[in-house]
């Protein structure tokens, strides 16, 4: 069956809707397209996206993350999906901002979302599950870097030179189901709780990642780390625990920024990634400076 390839068109095309339906572009997106469509009974979000190798999202595997994690407690509920769509029921809330998860309250939000989806979404999930391992998306970043000729290739070498070194002092890690992705964007707070959604790149994995990924991607301060440490782990980190998390912080930062550099390559979607790009360098190369300093 052939799909029509307006977004719009393709989301009010689906089978699930009750009267008459409308639908506008959801901005904040930088990987999917994102439809808000409005019926005679409700409201829903539709993602409009195939797997996309390059990223290593496989649509099943958000599928099944997606469910469990409304049954953790921590997501909307999935309302339908078909293959190059999944709709997502509609909270009407406000998108946080790093601004918005610096603040304590909310920071300890965000911290026991991270600490369902670890502990509660394994309870839950069906099916064969991705692996999320940052470093061998890495390398294949790289890979997918030199295929494209990327403008970035002059510095590919040394970045993963660099990434060999943090993956040697992460070390061995305890393995969590992880959301491996957490941009303020995919926090909502709707007034009474906060949500955790979009769940492409979910998978088995470290903890030290989200955790790191939380920081760097919101700005969080050496005294918010520490708590955020002390609470996820129940004690004070340590300074193995410390030198392994600032080493995975770093990686985290990496990944988004060579994320970036792939999207300015293969994507169409109307989002500056060349600044993008340059602001996670800066923050990686601020976090690989903290760790080697520190460690």
């Amino acid at each position: 069956m052939k799909h029509p390839t307006n977004p719009i068109d393709r989301a009010l095309a689906l089978p699930i809707w009750s009267g008459k339906a409308s639908g506008v572009p959801l901005g904040g997106g930088i990987t999917n397209l994102n439809v808000l469509v409005t019926d005679d009974v409700r409201r829903a979000v539709v993602r409009i996206g195939d797997d996309i190798p390059v990223h290593q999202i496989m649509r099943f595997n958000e599928l099944a993350a997606s469910h469990a994690a409304h049954a953790a407690g921590v997501s909307p509920a999935v309302l339908y999906h078909e293959p190059g769509a999944l709709v997502i029921d509609f909270i009407q809330a406000r998108t946080m901002t790093a601004e918005d998860l610096q603040q304590p309250e909310n920071l300890k939000l965000a911290l026991q979302l991270v600490q369902q989806t670890h502990r509660d979404i394994p309870r839950h999930l069906r099916g064969p599950a991705l692996t999320f391992w940052v470093f061998q998306v890495l390398r294949d970043y790289s890979g997918t870097l030199r295929e494209g000729a990327s403008v970035h290739l002059p510095v590919v070498q040394r970045l993963l030179d660099e990434a060999v070194e943090l993956e040697a002092a992460v070390g061995r890690i305890e393995l969590v189901f992880g959301h491996n992705d957490l941009l303020p964007a995919n926090f909502l707070h709707d007034g009474t709780r906060m949500w955790l959604i979009d769940w492409d790149y979910a998978g088995w994995g470290s903890p030290l990642f989200d955790l790191g990924g939380l920081a760097a991607n919101n700005g969080l301060d050496p005294a918010q780390e520490e708590w955020l440490l002390a609470s996820y782990y129940g004690h004070s980190p340590n300074a193995d625990l410390w030198s392994r998390y600032r080493a995975m912080k770093a990686a985290a930062a990496l990944r988004e920024a060579m994320w970036s550099m792939v999207q300015e390559i293969h994507s169409d979607l109307d989002f500056d990634y060349s600044a993008y790009t340059a602001s996670y360098l800066d923050t990686y190369r601020a976090a690989l400076a903290t760790y080697r300093t520190l460690k």
